[in-house]
């Protein structure tokens, strides 16, 4: 049983700040401050709905589109840790604004739930993180803990008026940055790792 909440508590964790919860919060509220506090919350949901169906289909399906492709894992560890440390790097020293959107009221996938929660970056990281799990019961308690990070995201999200006047904008754009240094950690985790193994294939 403590190997199954060892492993549930660290895939959440990994989970939960590789989705950038702050920098989604900050997105968030930039996109949305026409919005009343009823339709932020509407928002917030589907934007939850969306990032849990998005993550589970990367997360189940890595090995079944490496073999497709005929990527090897490590040579993809190598590609995606990448592409994830430039997202934690633009975290950190890029810019909070908001990208642009004609609809406010169709914002909820399409940029909030992907790319700006769901990037490249992090895509690349569940195809792995998913294609890694060697048991079944992996696979579940991987899913369990995804979910559970997926909606800690969106309870900050539906919060997401009340974090901002406890906080302040300022605090949120802090936090936003912690986390990118967190990410950029985990991505060259990811590297490491699949620099280390395909050397070992090739030695």
């Amino acid at each position: 049983m403590e190997a199954y909440s060892d492993f549930f508590f660290t895939v959440w964790i990994r989970f939960f700040f590789l989705l950038t919860p702050f920098f989604v919060l900050s997105t968030f509220l930039a996109m949305t401050p026409e919005l009343t506090a009823r339709e932020r919350r509407s928002t917030a949901v589907r934007v939850t709905l969306a990032v849990m169906v998005a993550c589970f289909v990367l997360y189940s399906f890595g090995n079944t589109l490496f073999s497709l492709f005929g990527i090897t894992l490590d040579s993809f560890r190598i590609g995606a840790g990448s592409l994830l440390f430039l997202s934690a790097v633009h975290m950190v020293h890029g810019d909070d604004s908001a990208p642009p959107s004609e609809k406010r009221d169709a914002i909820s996938v399409v940029p909030l739930a992907i790319p700006v929660t769901v990037g490249p970056g992090t895509t690349g990281a569940l195809l792995v993180m998913g294609a890694e799990v060697q048991h079944n019961w992996q696979v579940f308690v991987g899913l369990a803990a995804l979910a559970m990070a997926v909606l800690c995201v969106g309870i900050l999200l539906v919060c997401a008026s009340f974090i901002e006047h406890i906080v302040g904008k300022k605090g949120i754009t802090i936090l936003s940055k912690l986390t990118g240094l967190f990410v950029a950690a985990l991505a060259a985790q990811i590297v490491f790792t699949g620099v280390r193994n395909f050397l070992k294939i090739g030695a």
